[in-house]
């Protein structure tokens, strides 16, 4: 018999210790501590949350936002990595699923940073990272592109749970990726973007882009978007004279709830820091699933085929003995073979 959970969700409205690592992992171990006191069962955090958003891309030339880069490339963390087991601690010592963004340094290269979601059991397992699939305009300053082996969804104990990073929840593919693999719980984390044109309402279009994916699939998403805080402004004005005016932009920013009908669950903060917590019951997914599942009855499958490569990109391969190839990678090397050179 089907078996769906109700539980309580958690999105934090916040802004990091800005590029103060330390200080940030402590701030978010607070915030999971204070999430499971008051009941919820899974905690989202924004977008980058460690240790915080490059800024500076957005409102100066590269050449000066070079240093500031150098800054947040030394408060990079990495995966496996100190940092990381200590919110695999807190999740575990909690018990509760923690979904958080971080800056992620690469293993191999110290000026190449990802914008990078992890997905935290609440047993403290990491169950998976995900990579910004593509930087959104100015963050290809700082960013490289992600891979496909982080769109994946996790089977949990609160039901099968996904995440994407800002722009990209407007990825159709990316999101049907996700749907297709029978995500109901969605974490879509975000940051405050105030810079944006005069006429762009940034709370406003994350709440649209929560209630598309929701209503699209039928499922519930958690959004948790990040704030400028005080401290962040005053950094930005010794770039540019006219930073505040810039970052200090009201409707910048929007947490909460949608359900699968497309409405806000609970009451979502605009701006201001704290916490959203909403009821969340996976059992109102399966009517709006009878009249509309796009991944299941509502589609033709013999129309449209989505491919998803799900490597995880490296620069090297490394074969350390050519006599002792498993059957995959000697598969791998023939196909790379022009079909004259093989044997």
């Amino acid at each position: 018999m089907l078996k769906l959970p109700k539980f309580i969700a958690a999105a934090v409205q916040a802004a990091p210790v800005f590029l103060d690592t330390p200080a940030t992992i402590e701030k978010a171990v607070g915030l999971i501590r204070e999430a499971r006191s008051n009941g919820a069962d899974i905690i989202a955090f924004p977008e980058v949350f460690i240790p915080g958003y490059p800024y500076w891309s957005w409102i100066t030339d590269p050449v000066t936002g070079g240093a500031w880069f150098d800054r947040l490339a030394r408060a990079a963390i990495t995966e496996p990595g100190p940092e990381v087991e200590i919110l695999r601690g807190a999740a575990r010592d909690a018990g509760i699923h923690v979904v958080i963004g971080i800056n992620e340094r690469s293993t191999s290269s110290i000026g190449t940073l990802y914008n990078t979601l992890l997905t935290i059991g609440p047993d403290g397992a990491l169950l998976g990272k995900h990579r910004k699939l593509m930087p959104t305009w100015a963050e290809k300053l700082t960013w490289a592109p992600g891979d496909g082996a982080g769109l994946k969804v996790y089977d949990t104990a609160i039901g099968p749970l996904g995440a994407l990073a800002c722009g990209e929840n407007t990825n159709t593919l990316a999101r049907f990726a996700l749907l297709a693999q029978g995500e109901l719980v969605h974490v879509a984390s975000y940051i405050s973007l105030p810079v944006a044109p005069p006429d762009y309402d940034m709370a406003e279009a994350i709440k649209l882009r929560a209630i598309a994916h929701s209503f699209e699939g039928k499922l519930f998403t958690i959004v948790s978007c990040s704030t400028v805080s005080e401290e962040i402004i005053t950094a930005m004005e010794s770039v540019v004279p006219d930073a505040r005016a810039r970052l200090q932009r009201k409707s910048s920013a929007f947490s909460g709830v949608i359900g699968p009908d497309g409405r806000v669950v609970g009451k979502p903060l605009i701006d201001e820091e704290g916490i959203v917590y909403a009821e969340i019951d996976l059992g109102r997914c399966i009517q709006p699933k009878q009249m509309h599942d796009i991944v299941g009855h509502y589609n033709r499958f013999d129309v449209f085929d989505l491919r998803v490569n799900r490597r995880r990109l490296e620069p090297i391969s490394l074969i350390d003995n050519a006599h002792t190839l498993d059957a995959d990678d000697a598969s791998a090397v023939e196909a790379a073979e022009p079909a004259g050179q093989r044997a």
